[in-house]
């Protein structure tokens, strides 16, 4: 089977951001640890070794360090402290230790990781929260790509840039670091832990005993007060073990993220920190949300996965240069693949869902967290999309309706992209889809580490062009203008599909 040709009114450029191996971070590293059946790390030995060399073979290893490496990292020297401060609970008398020696022992617990060594994919795109000083008729963006490196763990990385009144899109130039940000404390939900402990199960009694001692806003000292107090009773209630590690999980998956404000923003990388997402952070699905307020704030659904269960969780920020991560609750948020409407219809929060794995659904939320039951709106029936449907970004607002960007999956594991549109105020009514894709692989996207892929994770609208970057058989990413007039029209005259309320 072959698909039709792609219409007229959808323009490849010739952009082409493909991964580079030379893009890498600075990562704590273990001996013995990296290996995939991981036992305990040879820190201790190496130490020892390490104190044995002299000082002049200390400085002439951190001169050779220096020299190979400080061309690819900003404050290596910071790194390696950091690193040293890791591992400095092993030592004793860690004051006799010069500067150079901390550095060194800091430098031999250090790794670079090529953070684009397998793939720079699967692409969503925004307005920069910065336009000013632009000609009239541009737009500034950013760009969030799925980064994948070693071991198939995805990160998050960022591309800026402008498209001009004609449609030029010119990106800045590639950075020469790859920064990562520090953690910052946040204020923990009660509500939010609620409904995480309710989804996980287990003892009610326990959780109430932790949750009725919070605040409705908490700090993490006050989590441990509050934990503290069940570990006292332990003996006398039972599973209060395993609700204490519940909280933990739950705490750990919930954080803050501050990049120093001299770190350009197309070098800034946000790689997996908490359990719920150790082996990637995938797909992430960006949106600038119309605030009450005239401040732009940013919300991006992503995957989390942890090497054996996924998660949806979302990141927030306004700046992109401070992040808050919080995990997603109830059953709209299940499986893959959320995408969040830009502002709110009535009272509540509204996103695109894929609950059942194959086809896509509306859900909705009071507090941006717990996502109640599906309403289905579209599932599997063209032979272009048979194997299953998703969304390819969040929702665009235009004046005929809600403008859905959609993947299919047909024979031969094939993706296309394509199209349907929403009603304005019920966004489960909808009001036409494409018959056939609007984006299909070409001959020079078919192969890749997945074969015969086009994927998007959300389009900008540009005047009246959509700008639509997408992944190639999720190994790099290219972009497709779309005239949002055609795609209107064709999206007019297309036979809508109605909605089914979606059954557990």
């Amino acid at each position: 089977m072959s698909l039709p040709h792609n219409p007229s009114w959808v323009t490849r450029t010739d952009h082409l951001l493909a991964p580079d191996c030379e893009r890498v971070v600075a990562r704590i590293f273990l001996p013995g640890q990296e290996l995939i059946a991981s036992g305990e790390s040879r820190a201790s030995a190496i130490l020892e070794r390490v104190l044995t060399l002299t000082s002049e073979e200390v400085d002439a290893q951190l001169v050779e360090l220096e020299t190979v490496f400080k061309g690819r990292h900003r404050n290596l020297h910071e790194i390696w402290q950091q690193h040293f401060a890791m591992l400095e609970h092993r030592l004793v008398a860690t004051g006799r230790l010069s500067v150079a020696q901390r550095a060194l022992i800091g430098a031999y617990f250090t790794q670079e990781y090529s953070i684009e060594g397998a793939a720079l994919f699967n692409p969503s795109i925004v307005a920069h929260p910065n336009q000013s000083d632009l000609a009239q008729g541009s737009t500034r963006f950013v760009m969030t790509l799925r980064a994948v490196g070693e071991g198939h763990i995805s990160s998050i990385e960022f591309r800026t840039g402008v498209v001009d009144v004609d449609n030029t899109i010119m990106f800045d130039p590639a950075p020469q670091y790859s920064t990562q940000p520090m953690g910052t404390p946040i204020m923990f939900s009660r509500l939010s832990f609620e409904h995480q402990i309710n989804d996980m199960g287990g003892d009610k009694t326990n959780s109430d005993f932790v949750l009725e001692s919070l605040p409705e806003f908490f700090s993490r000292r006050d989590l441990d007060r509050a934990l503290d107090e069940l570990r006292k009773q332990k003996l006398t209630r039972g599973s209060a073990v395993r609700t204490i590690d519940r909280f933990e999980w739950i705490a750990a998956g919930t954080y803050g993220l501050e990049f120093a404000e001299d770190v350009p923003l197309q070098e800034r990388v946000i790689m997996p920190k908490s359990p719920a997402e150790k082996n990637g952070m995938e797909d992430v699905r960006m949106v600038e949300f119309q605030s009450d307020n005239e401040s732009r704030k940013y919300f991006g659904t992503y995957t989390a996965y942890n090497g054996q269960q996924i998660a949806s969780q979302l990141i927030s920020t306004t700046d992109f240069n401070n992040f808050t991560i919080t995990q997603f609750t109830g059953p709209g948020s299940l499986n893959k693949g959320m995408a969040l409407f830009p502002r709110k219809i009535g009272d509540s929060y509204y996103a695109l869902s894929r609950a059942d794995r194959e086809s896509n659904g509306i859900a909705c939320s009071n507090d941006l967290r717990h996502w109640e039951e599906v309403v289905l709106i579209q599932t599997p029936h063209l032979s272009w999309e048979i194997v299953q449907l998703g969304n390819c970004g969040s929702p665009i607002e235009t004046r005929d309706g809600w403008l859905v960007l959609t993947h299919g999956v047909g024979p031969m594991r094939q993706y296309a992209i394509g199209a349907m549109l929403l009603d304005l105020n019920d966004p489960t009514l909808v009001l036409g889809q494409l018959s056939q894709p609007l984006l299909t692989p070409s001959a020079d996207e078919r192969s890749g580490y997945v074969p015969n892929v086009v994927y998007s994770c959300g389009a900008l609208l540009h005047n009246n062009t959509l700008v639509l970057p997408y992944g190639c058989s999720d190994t790099d990413t290219r972009i497709a203008l779309v005239d949002l007039d055609a795609l209107l029209e064709n999206l007019r005259i297309s036979s809508p599909q109605q909605a089914i309320s979606i059954s557990a």
